[in-house]
């Protein structure tokens, strides 16, 4: 199936990517009806990639000035914005808030641009809140007890503080983002996402136009929760307290929807043996795929170059990257066919933040291809030393 393509490469099945997003909109429409979903930038922001998104009618969620740019530049427009995070600019907080994006304020000193509007009755933000997850959800908060740092902190006062400041402006606050961390993305997450948005909502005397539940949930594997099972959840409780006529619920998947679809194929390279290990050499790298060193394992395949070799059993074969470093080995086979050159390791489920963490590390950017109907098209060309050198 891989033959024609060079490796290593990257490979979007664009029936898989269909389906998820399929699904997220089934699963939203059935339970709330009035939605947005905001494909994350940050996830995996290749252009053929967000513009797939931009078609299928789902807003930008962006977190910085570059990502900001790079949605207007393919013709998102500013109203089909969600603007988050605390790496905005000035410049494209005040474009955003003056044209309509949805702009969820995280830090003070955005509080303090909304004195530039030039009419501030016009205007509506949203505000990030921080909250307590360990205390709600013990042992499944990405920061444990040092708590998360973006929003304005629920608990202590801090979001209050942050409400009255913008509403001093005459700014409405239209909305709450209350997306976190989580190391399970477990349910019990999205049920404490949604009945505080209800508690808080109240609690505040909010009339708010959205509620955003952020992202972070499971998307492609059969044995976790699917998006119907998170948005049923997540409806059932905002229902206490929300009309969906009047207020949206806006999600913001980005590795639910383009973890699955991607893979990264390698080839065999080398084989070498010392007293040690065999070790099987590709023309991958675990940096391309596992960005962070953090993974314990992977979804692979493995694809002889020819069944009719006779093939030793080798107890252990070590595979790794072609990098310099010792540790980019990605996985171990024990008791298993030997890996010859021109075999090929394909790696599955690997879309998520890949591509952008990738580094520029003795190898640069590989080629991407789109997979449909059992042809590639490539939507990116492997970068060479002219693309890293341009300018």
């Amino acid at each position: 199936m891989y033959s024609t393509l060079t490796t290593p490469c990257y490979v979007i099945d664009k029936s898989e990517l269909e389906r998820g997003v399929q699904s997220l909109k089934e699963a939203l429409t059935k339970h709330w009806g009035n939605f947005i979903i905001g494909y994350s930038y940050k996830t995996n922001s290749l252009p053929w990639v967000i513009q797939y998104f931009r078609d299928q009618k789902c807003y930008a969620e962006v977190v910085s000035d570059d990502e900001f740019n790079l949605a207007r530049s393919i013709g998102v427009q500013p109203n089909q914005i969600v603007y988050n995070g605390i790496a905005k600019s000035k410049e494209s907080f005040m474009e955003a808030v003056k044209n309509g994006a949805i702009v969820n304020i995280d830090s003070k000193y955005e509080i303090d641009w909304l004195d530039e509007l030039p009419d501030n009755s016009r205007y509506s933000v949203g505000i990030r809140v921080n909250f307590d997850l360990e205390k709600y959800c013990p042992g499944q908060s990405q920061c444990g007890a040092e708590g998360g740092r973006f929003g304005f902190c629920y608990e202590n006062g801090e979001l209050l503080k942050a409400i009255e400041c913008i509403q001093s402006k005459n700014i409405r606050i239209a909305g709450i983002h209350l997306h976190v961390s989580s190391r399970t993305r477990s349910l019990d997450i999205y049920n404490t996402i949604s009945r505080l948005a209800v508690e808080i909502s109240e609690k505040y005397k909010l009339q708010l136009d959205y509620v955003d539940v952020g992202g972070g949930f499971f998307g492609g594997l059969p044995d976790k929760p699917s998006f119907d099972d998170y948005i049923k959840l997540i409806s059932e409780n905002l229902r206490k307290g929300f009309e969906s006529e009047h207020t949206k619920l806006i999600v913001e998947p980005g590795m639910c929807l383009i973890g699955s679809p991607v893979s990264y194929v390698t080839t065999v390279r080398d084989v070498k043996d010392t007293v040690a290990n065999r070790f099987v050499v590709t023309d991958g790298s675990r940096t391309n795929i596992d960005p962070l060193m953090s993974k314990s394992r992977y979804f692979y395949e493995i694809l002889h170059q020819t069944e009719k070799l006779d093939r030793l059993n080798i107890q252990k074969q070590v595979i790794s990257g072609f990098t310099c470093m010792e540790h980019d080995r990605l996985f171990e086979l024990d008791g298993s066919e030997e890996l010859l050159p021109g075999d090929k390791i394909v790696y599955h489920k690997v879309g998520a933040y890949t591509m952008c963490l990738t580094p520029l590390f003795i190898k640069y950017f590989p080629a991407v291809y789109v997979s449909e109907n059992g042809k590639f098209v490539n939507v990116r060309n492997a970068w060479t030393y002219k693309e890293y050198a341009q300018s």
